[in-house]
């Protein structure tokens, strides 16, 4: 009997899109999916309540939901010169209040390595003009953030990505693909494989997501939506670096503190 189609999580930004199209529209061999598009820090207070059979998570927020959710090898983002970074109206030091994506996004824990901050929670695309009106004195920006900021005036104080490189000598894993762990034995290895021919799939015939792409683009230009696939969607969409993801969970580990029980679950499925 087919079972219905999986609920599957994920951003609207172009590396996602582009990344699942062929997923999505049934042109790989896979579980149908029904997509549920949302903010990626939406997406991590969804999984925390268990309310997504798969879906894309930050990497930070893994130890919230591990005991729900293993992870995918396939349809992540992690890679070298992909960190979010921090930025101000003009040159200063890193402090003051922060503007962060998010509680649970890795950007919020990558700021870490900078020190404690007063931060600021909101969506990643107000942050921008949050720091522009002096709502806040620094913002950490992600996705289009990184293309973006200096047509807008803003001044790069920090990249957060450079930081975790020199010091942790690895990609830096910024997310990946989590399914319920109910799932994992019947069609955790089905689901992989078809994450992996999407993105196989979208580097084979990038015209073909095009459209797609470009209805959940917002008010991205061409370029900044062409740098931003180029960038994010990488061999590390193919198949995740599994010690890379170890590192930032040992490291967050001394950062936040989790139910040490949950370790005890195997991350990847």
């Amino acid at each position: 009997m087919d079972r219905p189609a999986l609920d599957f999580g994920f951003s609207s930004c172009p590396n996602d899109t582009f990344a699942f199209h062929a997923l999505v529209h049934g042109l790989v061999t896979g579980p149908a999916v029904l997509p549920h598009i949302d903010d990626v820090e939406a997406l991590n207070a969804r999984a925390e309540l268990g309310g997504a059979e798969v879906t894309k998570v930050s990497i930070a927020a893994y130890p919230r939901i591990r005991h729900r959710y293993a992870l995918l090898r396939a349809g992540g983002a992690a890679g070298f010169g992909v960190g979010p970074i921090v930025v101000a109206r003009s040159a200063r030091t890193v402090g003051g209040r922060i503007a962060i994506p998010g509680e649970r996004t890795t950007a919020a824990l990558l700021l870490r390595l900078l020190g404690q901050f007063d931060t600021v929670a909101m969506r990643f695309d107000r942050i921008e003009g949050a720091v522009l009106r002096g709502d806040v004195d620094c913002g950490v920006l992600i996705h289009e953030g990184r293309f973006t900021y200096q047509s807008k005036g803003l001044t790069l104080l920090t990249d957060l990505g450079a930081v975790w490189e020199e010091r942790m000598q690895c990609p830096l894993p910024l997310a990946a693909i989590a399914i319920r762990r109910d799932l994992v034995t019947p069609i955790g290895a089905a689901v992989d494989a078809a994450l992996r021919a999407s993105v196989e799939y979208a580097f084979a015939h990038p015209e073909a997501s095009q459209a797609y792409v470009a209805a959940h683009a917002q008010e991205m230009s061409a370029d900044v939506v062409r740098r931003h696939i180029q960038l994010y969607v990488n061999r590390y969409t193919v198949e995740l670096d599994e010690r890379a993801v170890h590192v930032m969970l040992d490291w967050s580990r001394d950062q936040v503190s989790t139910d040490s029980t949950r370790d005890e679950l195997p991350i990847f499925a």
